[in-house]
C-alpha cells in the first residue's frame, strides 16, 4: 500500500467574505477552482473530501424552496449530517441554483481533470427532522418513509421509528415569528430513542430503522450511494457507522464494489476493538483512528500521556495500519492551535511528523491546519469551542487569507506562511520520498531507553526505509530543545531493506515541539 493524502474541507467556509447583496456568506462550487487544486497538488493531496455537498436542513429559502424552521436546525446554516434530500446538493453552492447539479458535474470534472480523486459524505444513520417535506430530486424514488406504518413503534417494513400517540417534545422553543415545529407521533431522534430529546441530543434529526436483514430500506440506501457512483464520485466517508448495522454495511459495500471496483469507503470509527471488525469483515478500506493514534497524539501533545503510548498505539494496530486514516483536526475535533488543544500551531510538527511519516497511513489535512487556524471565534451556534462552526454562515479569516494567497501568492501573515511553507514540505515529502510513502518502519525507542538526554516520555524515533535507503526521524514532544544520542541496531536498518547495515549511534538535536530527519 502507498501512502495518500486526503484535504477536507466543507465548501461554504471557503469564501472571502460578504459581498455585495449576498445572503448568506458562503463559498460556492465555482470557487473550488484550478488554482485551487493546483495548490492541493503541490502540497501532496491526492483526494479531496468535500464535506457538506448533499442538501441538508438549512433557514435560508431559495427560489420557492421553502426553509426549515429556525427550531430543527441548530445554526443559521444548518448541520451538513441533517439530510434534507440525499439526490440534491446544497442549493447555496450554486451560483445559479436551477443550474446547481450542473455546476456539480462540472466541479468533479476539474478535480478529475487535475488529477485528484473525490470524496463525499454519506449518511447512512439519520436524515433531518423535516426530510420528506421537499421530496427527492428524483420522481421515480420513494422518499423514505413514504410507506411506514405510524401506527405501531417498529416494524422491519418502516424506515422509522415511532412513538405512537406521543407528539414530538423539542429542548428549544420556536423562534420568534415562527410557528412551533410539530410531529405526531413522534420520531426517534438521531442518537436518542424517545420523544423527548434533550439539548446535547441530535434533535435536528431522526434515525433510519435497518434492520439486521434485507430490507427496501437497504434497498433505497444503496440506490442512494449508486446514484452518485454513477455521477464518478471516487468515494465516501460513512458517518457514524456504529449506530447502523454491520451486516447492512457489509451488504452495501460488497454491492458497490462489484459495479464500482475502485470506489473507496471511509468509515468514521470510535471504539478501537471494532477495528479489526469493520476492516476485516464488514469490508471498509479506510477508518478514521480518532480513538488510536488521534487522542493518542493529543494527550501526549498536551502532557497527559508518555510518549511511550505511541508505541503502545502502533503495537495494538498491528497489520490494521496502513488502513488508519490519521489526522490532527477535522470537523468534529478542535483545532490543534485552539487554546483547548495545543495553544498554538508552531507545537504541531512533532505531532505531524508522528501521524503523517510513522507509517504508510493515509493523512487527512482540514482546511485551515496548515495556516494554523485557531477555532477561536464565536461564530453563532458553537460559540468559542475551539472548532470551526459547521453550523453557520461565517468567514474564518486564516481562510480567506489562505484562498487570497492560493488566487495571488499573497496574503497571509508572516507566521502563516512560514507554518505553511513547513506543512507543505512536510506533505510532499511524504507522498514524493518512497522510505515514507511506501517503506517499512522500525519504532526506535525501545533501544533508546537508556541513551543519552533521550526522554522516552517526551521523544519518539523511528526508521523509515525502502529500496536501499531509509530515513531516521526524532521528534520532540518537549517545550525544551533536545539534544540525544540515538542508537540504530543492525536489524533495523536490514528490517527497513537499507544498504547499512552496521550499527550506528548519532547525535541528533531537535528543537522543542518538533522533528528531525537524517537520510542514510
Amino acid at each position: 500500500m502507498e501512502k495518500f493524502v486526503v484535504y477536507q474541507m466543507l465548501p461554504r467556509l471557503w469564501n472571502s467574505g460578504a459581498k455585495p447583496g449576498e445572503t448568506p456568506v458562503t463559498g460556492k462550487f465555482s470557487d473550488i477552482d484550478e488554482p485551487f487544486l493546483e495548490y492541493l497538488r503541490s502540497c501532496g493531496v491526492s483526494h479531496l473530501w468535500l464535506t457538506g455537498l448533499i442538501r441538508h436542513a438549512t433557514t435560508v429559502s431559495y427560489k420557492g424552496m421553502p426553509a426549515s424552521l429556525r427550531q430543527v436546525v441548530k445554526g443559521d446554516a444548518g448541520s451538513p449530517y441533517a439530510i434534507i434530500d440525499y439526490y440534491d446538493v446544497n442549493p447555496y453552492l450554486a451560483d445559479n441554483v436551477n443550474e446547481r447539479h450542473r455546476e456539480f458535474r462540472s466541479l468533479l470534472n476539474r478535480v478529475h481533470k487535475s488529477g485528484l480523486k473525490f470524496i463525499m459524505d454519506f449518511v447512512p444513520n439519520h436524515v433531518a427532522r423535516d426530510y420528506g417535506r421537499k421530496g427527492l430530486v428524483r420522481s421515480s424514488a420513494i422518499p423514505l418513509g413514504k410507506e411506514d406504518d405510524t401506527s405501531v413503534h417498529w416494524r422491519p417494513e418502516n424506515d422509522f421509528y415511532y412513538y405512537p400517540g406521543e407528539d414530538l417534545t423539542l429542548p428549544v422553543p420556536p423562534s420568534e415569528g415562527q410557528p412551533p415545529y410539530t410531529e405526531s407521533p413522534a420520531k426517534a431522534s438521531g442518537n436518542c430513542f424517545s420523544p423527548t430529546p434533550g439539548a446535547n441530543d441530535w434533535y435536528e434529526t431522526i434515525r433510519l430503522n435497518y434492520c439486521n436483514t434485507r430490507t427496501a430500506t437497504w434497498d433505497r440506501m444503496y440506490e442512494i450511494v449508486r446514484f452518485w457512483c454513477r455521477k464518478g464520485v471516487d468515494g465516501f466517508r460513512c458517518d457514524m457507522v456504529e449506530m447502523v448495522p454491520k451486516e447492512f454495511l457489509s451488504w452495501l459495500i460488497s454491492a458497490i464494489k462489484k459495479e464500482f471496483p475502485s470506489v473507496i469507503f471511509i468509515a468514521e470509527v470510535y471504539t478501537k476493538d471494532l477495528y479489526r471488525t469493520y476492516v476485516n469483515e464488514v469490508g471498509f478500506d479506510f477508518l478514521y483512528d480518532k480513538s488510536g493514534l488521534y487522542d493518542t497524539l493529543r494527550a501526549v501533545v498536551r502532557g497527559e500521556a508518555s510518549a511511550r503510548a505511541l508505541t503502545w498505539n502502533w503495537q495494538f494496530l498491528g497489520e490494521l495500519q496502513p488502513r488508519m486514516l490519521n489526522f490532527l483536526e477535522n470537523h468534529d475535533e478542535q483545532r490543534f492551535a485552539s487554546d483547548f488543544y495545543a495553544g498554538n500551531a508552531e507545537s504541531a510538527f512533532a505531532a505531524l511528523a508522528v501521524s503523517l511519516l510513522f507509517g504508510v497511513s493515509p493523512f487527512m489535512l482540514y482546511c485551515g491546519e496548515e495556516v494554523g487556524e485557531r477555532g477561536m471565534n464565536a461564530e453563532g451556534f458553537s460559540q468559542i469551542d475551539g472548532r470551526t462552526s459547521i453550523f453557520d454562515w461565517c468567514t474564518v479569516d486564516s481562510i480567506a487569507r489562505l484562498k487570497e494567497y492560493v488566487h495571488t501568492g499573497s496574503g497571509l501573515l508572516p507566521e502563516e506562511e512560514s507554518l505553511l511553507s513547513r506543512y507543505r514540505e512536510t506533505l510532499a515529502l511524504s507522498t514524493s520520498d518512497p522510505s515514507f510513502s511506501r517503506g517499512w518502519t522500525y519504532d526506535l525507542c525501545y533501544c533508546n531507553l537508556k541513551s543519552r538526554g533521550f526522554d522516552p516520555d517526551r521523544h519518539f524515533c523511528f526508521l523509515r526505509g525502502f529500496g536501499g535507503e531509509a530515513r531516521l526521524v526524532v521528534c520532540n514532544f518537549s517545550s525544551a530543545d533536545a539534544e540525544t544520542d540515538i542508537f540504530i541496531p543492525r536489524e533495523a536498518f536490514l528490517y527497513v531493506g537499507c544498504g547499512c547495515p552496521e550499527e550506528t549511534l548519532r547525535r541528533i538535536r531537535v528543537p522543542s515541539r518538533d522533528f528531525v530527519i537524517v537520510p542514510f
